[in-house]
């Protein structure tokens, strides 16, 4: 799946009528969210995209844990976005993005 396809909303019935193997063929092209009543209730994924979610988190989760060390022990200067979102693999236009929609929600 590639981050800018959106993920397919199936109501639980439809994906239930359908059966396992067509959730399952789905979700290896696509994140698949079964809902109820309009609802996110769960959601489907393969497990290729699974583990890469899984190592960017634990990636980005060690870089945060070596900032606050590093701040801990007075040896941290000041990055840019930039270069934050560049040395986490995330762009950073989104970070924009969503930086100002919690202003806006605020």
């Amino acid at each position: 799946m590639s981050t800018t396809e959106k993920p397919l909303r199936v109501p639980v019935t439809v994906a239930a009528s359908r059966g396992v193997s067509w959730l399952n063929e789905t979700a290896a092209t696509r994140r698949v969210l079964l809902t109820r009543f309009g609802k996110i209730d769960s959601v489907v994924d393969s497990a290729e995209r699974l583990d890469a979610v899984a190592a960017t988190v634990t990636k980005a989760r060690g870089e945060v844990v070596e900032a606050f060390a590093d701040v801990a022990l007075g040896r941290s200067g000041r990055r840019s976005l930039v270069e934050v979102c560049e040395h986490l693999g995330i762009d950073p236009q989104k970070v924009r993005a969503r930086s100002q929609q919690l202003r806006s929600d605020h």
